[in-house]
């Protein structure tokens, strides 16, 4: 590990319980600044209003870190949108925002137009799909923005157990994200989860950056702020144990596609060959070749959308 790292490790890697709350509404009430936090959501009810509430419970009534809870819809089929506004959230529809480009599947491309529909000076990101959630995940992430003003985005760092297996989770990390950053970005390779979906950032950092519309937003998203602030401006929390729902082993390979795409566009600014993952299934008839295509849209810093430009103004 680079000599740099080591020192960032030391003076940018901490834990939840190092910023109580009472201090972060402390810092909050002198700074001024205002909190948003976003659930991208797609079919999940069974988790997504336990989020809210928890939220709101702790963060919001008990203690006023938060200023508003966005979930944005992308196309759920179950009642993912009744869930998270009976438990309290802003729910909004992804193909609502910013209607003249037309949306896109992915993740990615639903944090992009939540920055068009929250507020707060400090947006923090948080998966719907979370078990035994704990607000912690949010305080100890803004923790560190609310309270040094040198820290530009912050990535939650956790225990990913796999069913009763500790620590086997984030397979995608350790098999494609964790050797890309090291190979490639080694100022990086101090980040515990570099993938993980709970992070927060402040807006003026956040409207500058493109987005990779699918999986590979969080990888993009570290590398570009890297690039941007440089690595003392990066910073990760412990917050204990993350518990989600597993994706099946297709679905990894698509997201680290995805990812290795990523990449590769921010290695040679050029183009895959064939942007296209092929895998396959057993059918009655043999193994089945299933061809997927692999996100190659991006979008542009939202300072660049006149939509966005005229809601500064005003």
């Amino acid at each position: 590990m680079l000599e740099e790292v080591e020192r960032w490790l030391a003076d940018r890697s901490w834990s939840v319980t190092d910023r109580p709350v009472h201090r972060l509404l402390a810092a909050k009430r002198a700074t001024g600044q205002t909190v948003s936090v976003v659930l991208p959501a797609l079919n999940e009810e069974a988790t997504v209003g336990g989020i809210v509430t928890a939220i709101r419970h702790d963060l919001m009534l008990r203690a006023p870190l938060v200023d508003e809870i966005v979930v944005v819809d992308s196309g759920s089929t179950d009642r993912t949108a009744q869930a998270a506004a009976s438990a309290g959230a802003t729910v909004v529809h992804r193909d609502t925002i910013l209607p003249r480009i037309p949306a896109v599947p992915g993740k990615g491309e639903v944090l992009w137009r939540s920055l068009l529909v929250t507020r707060g000076d400090i947006v923090c990101f948080v998966d719907a799909d979370l078990r035994e959630f704990s607000a912690a995940f949010v305080s100890g992430i803004v923790g560190p923005l609310l309270t040094d003003p040198d820290v530009q985005l912050v990535k939650a760092m956790y225990d990913r157990p796999l069913g009763s297996a500790a620590g086997q989770g984030g397979r995608v990390t350790e098999l494609m994200a964790r050797p890309l950053l090291n190979l490639h970005w080694p100022r990086l390779a101090g980040f515990v989860q570099p993938l993980g979906g709970e992070y927060a950032a402040r807006r003026s950092l956040l409207e500058r950056l493109p987005f990779p519309v699918g999986y590979g937003v969080e990888l993009g998203m570290l590398v570009d702020a890297l690039h941007l602030v440089g690595l003392d401006a990066l910073a990760q929390v412990d917050v204990g144990v993350r518990k989600h729902r597993h994706q099946d082993g297709q679905a990894l390979g698509r997201m680290a596609a995805a990812i290795y795409r990523t990449a590769h566009l921010r290695l040679a600014r050029g183009h895959l060959v064939r942007p296209a993952l092929t895998q396959f299934e057993r059918t009655v008839a043999g193994f089945e070749p299933r061809t997927h295509p692999v996100d190659t849209e991006e979008r542009p810093p939202m300072t660049e959308i006149a939509e966005y430009q005229s809601r500064r103004v005003a």
